[in-house]
């Protein structure tokens, strides 16, 4: 089911960002075949519970092959000429080393669409060195602005790189070559960098600075924490609410349901009364538990949300409406996104184990009993 139903595509097993993108397409309805590198009856990292409880991995089927043996090699090429497209996350130049590079790929299939997921990209000074997601949003102004101002720059776990420039942006750029290559029938290679993917994510402040609407300084400006208008405020039983009115008819809603007098409350638009406007926010909200803020404000205009921890966001009745949160053997875990009125997208297969599949993923992808006999014999499988 999904709008990408009927598109084959290669995993080659990484982790995080390749894995996340993945994950979209799969929930989007593409056939996807991971080939994960430890030979059966290895040890893995894993155990197999919780391999079943890794819902990043859903959607897949899973074989293994040990890629220094030739004849998995020539299998894995075979795969691929029958796949539209294929994903790999390792350093550049690893594919090639294995013979299993783009120009390689694309000899035995014009229409392939390869996909490449690093944190540097292909080329640039730094395209070899190892690095994390904290490392690749520094490069792009982000990293240095969450957090407090006079204080340290927070890292926003690995959501902005890995998954946001980085995932994320592996999956657009995998369906735009898709559509193009179905176009043309040329194939393309798609270079997803995190660090490309997090710059352009940070399109629209640099936009604010160049029309001096955004200080380059940290937590002072509307969105990044400074304003009284858009921040998170503590609440008398420790749990917090998140407000943000920040049009004027929704600020004039918020002032009315604190019964606070618009004249006393005084200029929101000049910066110096910022931290005066804050402090009296924070003595009102901080007086009260959360639920009373709730029962105040969810539902109306004046931008307003709890902010629930990871067990309570699944219960929230807002999510619970949505089924927002699916649950399946006991693994509570997203429901894909985004919807479609024409198209069904639903929770895709569990997650595998690792080689779960080596008995009839080849099969299913059109490999003969010849070539198993030889992956069998070769041990490669």
């Amino acid at each position: 089911m999904g709008p990408l139903q009927g598109l084959k595509i290669v995993e080659f097993a990484g982790i995080g960002p390749g894995p996340f993108g993945c994950m979209m397409l799969a929930d989007m309805g593409a056939e996807i075949l991971r080939i994960d590198r430890e030979p059966t009856g290895a040890q893995n990292i894993e155990g197999i519970e919780d391999q079943r409880k890794n819902s990043v991995a859903r959607g897949r089927k899973s074989i293994t092959l040990d890629l220094k043996d030739p004849d998995a090699i020539q299998t894995a090429l075979k795969l691929i000429e029958r796949a539209d497209a294929l994903v790999e996350g390792f350093r550049p130049g690893v594919m090639e080393r294995l013979g299993l590079g783009p120009d390689v790929c694309l000899s035995r299939n014009p229409a392939l669409v390869y996909g490449r997921m690093t944190g540097w990209g292909q080329t640039g000074p730094l395209s070899s060195a190892a690095g994390h997601d904290m490392n690749y949003i520094s490069l792009s102004g982000a990293l240095w602005s969450f957090g407090e101002k006079g204080r340290d720059p927070v890292p926003p776990m690995n959501l902005l790189g890995d998954y946001g420039g980085g995932g994320m942006f592996l999956a657009f750029g995998i369906v735009c070559a898709l559509l193009q290559a179905q176009k043309t029938g040329k194939g393309d290679v798609v270079d997803a960098a995190i660090c490309d993917g997090t710059a352009a994510l940070m399109a629209p402040v640099y936009m604010w600075l160049a029309c001096n609407r955004w200080q380059n300084q940290r937590a002072s400006n509307r969105l990044d924490g400074a304003a009284p208008y858009y921040g998170v405020y503590r609440c008398s039983d420790g749990k917090w609410v998140s407000i943000a009115p920040i049009e004027e008819k929704f600020w004039a809603l918020f002032l009315e349901l604190l019964e606070l007098d618009p004249a006393q409350v005084g200029d929101r638009h000049d910066q110096n009364r910022w931290p005066d406007i804050r402090r009296g926010f924070e003595a009102i909200i901080g007086a009260k538990p959360r639920e009373y803020w709730c029962r105040l404000f969810e539902g109306t205009d004046i931008c307003f949300a709890p902010i629930l921890d990871l067990e309570e966001a699944p219960r929230h009745h807002h999510n619970a409406a949505r089924e927002i949160f699916v649950e399946r053997d006991g693994v509570l875990q997203p429901a894909p996104a985004p919807r479609f009125e024409n198209s069904k997208v639903e929770l895709p297969s569990q997650p595998p184990v690792i080689g779960e599949h080596n008995g009839t993923a080849l099969r299913d992808w059109g490999l003969d009993e010849t070539d198993l006999r030889v992956l069998e014999k070769s041990n490669a499988l």
